[in-house]
């Protein structure tokens, strides 16, 4: 794992502290998103697509230090829309770090050269640049010549200066496990700390719908991915049974509290992917009000095909929690890169949908996986 002892230690030390509570809902990671404005548009990408009025709104620092103070979990990452065209920026992330939160600044790295005299090294601050894989692949996800190119500069320098730069891979549809290889050797000669790789999440408002991966051919993805990965050296910034249940070996339930999104319309509910599902005043409106039984890959069709890390990562910490040798033998192992997957876990709506059919025909019907 790609991650310093002394934020493991404090990330730990937090949960633990959660447990001897008896806190049944806490956030690992806010998901602060200051502004949907972004210098790029991303053919996945789900924050874009609104009016020049939204797009122009900001949360202030105050806004943000509040949502900080308020949710009070231990990391804090900053993603957009692309938060370095805040003029506020840098003052947001002086004032959580002067709280001693980690902070994962996501950025595409265009205004990083620019603006990286704006800040100072800390450990408590990392540059998490989004990569979606070498030249050719990721200057198409972002839908612009030369981006690749100035975001790996930005990486370099920033790195020189001695920042902690990590990079955030998505993955989309006709990935194959030799070219996301491929990209995991090259980002690991860049200095980086890690990287931290997942599934695009299929945003209904995203401009092209075709290229988002569906589950089961995640799973195979990440399986291929992992068994090429075991004689490498790679550093990847998540829990290992996260990266277990990627490769189909773990059956997981979302944890949508673990990272709860304030953005420019309030606590959003449930999640950081689902945008339309209203919004809450308060980080305890948003844990007390949102009918969390309405949503998960069983519940709801808009979750079916997600297996983001903002959703299962935090599932994947608690199993962790619960059964640490488990944890520590997969640590060990690695991902399970061949036999049986876990069974697909059947959608309530199916059930619902399969249920009602019997009534009506009087018909059995038998549900195959």
């Amino acid at each position: 794992m790609g991650v310093p002892l002394r934020q493991q230690l404090a990330v730990g030390s937090y949960l633990i502290k959660q447990k001897l509570r008896g806190v049944k809902k806490y956030p690992m990671v806010l998901m602060l998103e200051p502004l949907f404005r972004c210098n790029l548009a991303c053919g996945g990408c789900g924050k874009i697509d609104y009016s020049d009025e939204i797009l122009d709104k900001r949360l202030s620092f105050e806004e943000c230090m509040q949502a900080v103070d308020e949710c009070d979990a231990p990391m804090v990452s900053i993603p957009g829309g692309e938060p370095l065209i805040h003029k506020e920026m840098p003052q947001i992330v002086a004032g959580i770090i002067a709280r001693k939160k980690y902070i994962y600044l996501c950025t595409n790295a265009l205004l990083l050269k620019k603006r990286i005299d704006d800040y100072t090294p800390s450990p408590y601050l990392t540059f998490s640049i989004h990569l979606d894989g070498m030249q050719e692949r990721h200057d198409a996800s972002v839908c612009q010549e030369g981006v690749f190119d100035r975001a790996v500069e930005a990486i370099k320098i920033a790195v020189e200066k001695g920042f902690r730069v990590t990079v955030n891979c998505t993955l989309f549809q006709g990935e194959t496990p030799e070219d996301v290889a491929e990209f995991l050797d090259y980002a690991m000669t860049l200095g980086i700390e890690g990287a931290t790789i997942a599934p695009g999440f299929s945003y209904e408002r995203a401009p092209q719908q075709d290229v988002f991966i569906k589950s089961k051919d995640t799973k195979n993805l990440f399986r291929g991915i992992f068994k090429i990965g075991k004689k490498r050296n790679w550093k990847l910034n998540h829990s290992t049974l996260y990266l277990d249940f990627l490769a189909g070996n773990q059956s997981y339930d979302c944890t949508p509290w673990g990272n709860p999104t304030r953005n420019v319309f309030g606590w959003q509910k449930p999640c950081y992917l689902l945008s339309d599902e209203g919004y809450a005043s308060s980080f305890k409106e948003l844990l007390e009000d949102t009918p969390w039984e309405k949503y998960g890959n069983t519940n709801n069709p808009k979750c079916a095909q997600c297996m983001a890390h903002c959703g299962y990562e935090a599932t994947a910490v608690e199993d962790m929690l619960q059964h640490p040798f488990k944890g520590l033998f997969t640590s060990i192992r690695g991902p399970k890169t061949s036999g049986t997957m876990v069974a697909e876990p059947v959608p309530k709506w199916v059930t619902e949908e399969l249920n009602n059919r019997n009534k009506i025909s009087g018909i059995p019907i038998t549900i195959i996986r």
